[in-house]
């Protein structure tokens, strides 16, 4: 049996060998790309379904940033929407005849856990200041310094367990099912599958916005906020 951790090459360019997660990825990334592209292209005072239905999904993400993070939401809105776009899409092309989801591979929930680990000491430094954030982890007292230091990366290996468990769980169920009792049986376990895609995708960008909220939260940070608003 194969065990769920393991990628195998499936095409090979130049010295670099590609697994089909990576594939999948890129794919993804060409199609949410060029569709953004598509619809950004001709924007219009009195919008088209493609771009009222586009302005939906912007304005509901602004919404939830600013109620998460008590934040303007413009300067996190690429991020945080991107991430809810990617992971949605990639959970969702589980249902592709043949498609394994990227985010049931490892190294893709790594990869995206990485990217917030990233994005909340950036914007950490750049709401609070270099004082200001790093001041963070003395809260609140210096005994504090060594669990508020092992927090930011515990946290973000269990946002990175957490997809992945999820994920791969679902595919597992969805196989066996399959195995067991052929196609058409298993058609409302898919229906679940697009629910629990849709969840995953939101709960991972709420955590990140938590995590990056906490980042640039407090006095000095919320002051900038306000100011920037």
């Amino acid at each position: 049996m194969t065990s769920p951790l393991e990628t195998h090459p499936v095409w090979q360019l130049g010295p670099v060998p590609l697994s089909m997660p990576v594939l999948v990825t890129w794919g993804l990334m060409l199609v949410l790309a060029g569709g953004s592209w598509l619809l950004t292209r001709r924007l219009a005072l009195r919008p088209g379904r493609a771009q009222a239905a586009m302005e939906l999904v912007v304005e509901a993400v602004e919404q939830q940033i600013r109620e998460t993070m008590r934040v303007e939401p413009r300067p996190y809105l690429a991020l945080i929407g991107t991430f809810f776009l990617f992971v949605l899409t990639a959970n969702w092309s589980s249902l592709i005849p043949g498609i394994e989801p990227p985010t049931a591979s490892i190294e893709t929930d790594a990869a995206l856990a990485l990217i917030v680990f990233v994005a909340v000491i950036l914007y950490g430094l750049r709401v609070r200041g270099w004082r200001g954030y790093l001041g963070s982890f003395l809260y609140p007292n210096i005994i504090m310094l060594p669990l508020n230091l092992i927090e930011n990366f515990t946290r973000t290996f269990a946002l990175m367990v957490r997809l992945f468990g999820n994920v791969m769980s679902g595919v597992f169920v969805i196989g066996i099912v399959l195995s067991l009792v052929g196609f058409l049986v298993p058609v409302p376990l898919m229906a679940l599958e697009l629910l629990t895609g849709a969840v995953q995708a939101y709960i991972f960008s709420v955590l990140a916005m938590v995590f990056i909220g906490g980042a640039v939260e407090g006095e000095g940070g919320n002051a900038r906020e306000r100011k920037d608003a």
